[in-house]
């Protein structure tokens, strides 16, 4: 007799594709606000300077009120912790990424940082002398593979600049594997929204201090365009999926969740051809294929004994 499926599978299938699209639209948004001629410093304190309540307010719902009742306070430990993942996880991933944006296309973009699986394998083995199994050795290779087929297409097109793009945002893939590897432990102790919502308001404010000490405050004078864009960055391509991405996990699991985000890479694809105008070609073609196939390995095989 066939088992009945999972009531919440649906649901969290659902959620974890769209928070995955959300996500992979902040590469277009910020290509498109580039074009406006903001900076990066100022590009990335709009987005957070909307994003900020938003995360206060989440982290305040986690602390006060999800679960019927306030939470322990926090610990200096706690607040050190929230400190450096939010400067990881959230600020200098967020930075590097807006940075390398203005030299590479939005589809290399995403392939860079489609490969945070294997850099976390790679830090397990450097930090906690995790073996990485030769089939998980292989998969690695096929993703990054995949990323040079379209980065060795683009550094012809583009020139140095694709080196210094994708230097940038392969920093900001480190950086939130960084994150993604120290937060275990505070997130069994705080819980996973109560620490998105600090963190990433650590990052924010970070976000808007970097811009006061970089910028006059007549760089804040920007198009129309820009303000317009860096709202819509920070509510459905910022806060939204955060909250998607989770509530797809309790419903389906991380490894499912993360498979079913494999759709982020291709519709960043699909967007930056429409919306964009950047190519599309075999070179885009064989580097995805190889990029998803191997971080699905990873994935799929990602608990090396």
């Amino acid at each position: 007799m066939r088992a009945a499926p999972t009531p919440h599978l649906a649901t969290g299938l659902m959620l974890a594709a769209a928070g995955s699209i959300a996500f992979s639209g902040k590469a277009i948004i910020v290509k498109l606000a580039y074009r406006h001629g903001v900076d990066a410093v100022t590009l990335i304190m709009y987005r957070m300077l909307f994003a900020l309540p938003l995360f206060l307010a989440l982290a305040w719902w986690a602390t006060y009120r999800q679960g019927g009742g306030q939470k322990a306070p926090l610990t200096r430990d706690d607040w050190l912790g929230i400190l450096g993942l939010g400067v990881t996880g959230y600020y200098l991933a967020s930075f590097l990424d807006f940075w390398g944006l203005q030299y590479i296309s939005a589809s290399l973009e995403r392939l860079i940082l489609y490969l945070n699986p294997t850099l976390v394998l790679v830090l397990g083995w450097v930090i906690y002398k995790r073996r990485i199994t030769r089939l998980q050795a292989l998969a690695m290779a096929v993703s990054y593979g995949g990323v040079l087929v379209v980065f060795g297409h683009e550094a012809g097109v583009q020139g140095p600049d694709a080196l210094l793009g994708a230097a940038l945002v392969f920093c900001s893939a480190i950086s939130y594997a960084v994150y993604l590897v120290y937060s275990g432990e505070l997130v069994q102790r705080l819980g996973s929204l109560r620490l998105v919502g600090l963190a990433t308001s650590v990052a924010c404010v970070l976000c808007l201090a970097q811009f006061v000490l970089l910028r006059p405050m007549s760089a804040a004078l920007v198009a129309p365009e820009v303000i317009w864009l860096s709202v819509l960055n920070a509510t459905l391509c910022t806060f939204a999926p955060v909250l998607m991405v989770m509530m797809a996990i309790e419903r389906i699991g991380s490894g499912l969740a993360a498979q079913t985000g494999m759709v982020g890479p291709m519709s960043t694809i699909v967007m930056g051809v429409v919306i964009l105008g950047e190519p599309f070609n075999g070179w885009i073609v064989v580097g995805t294929v190889l990029v998803l196939s191997g971080v699905f390995l990873v994935t799929r095989f990602g608990r090396a004994s």
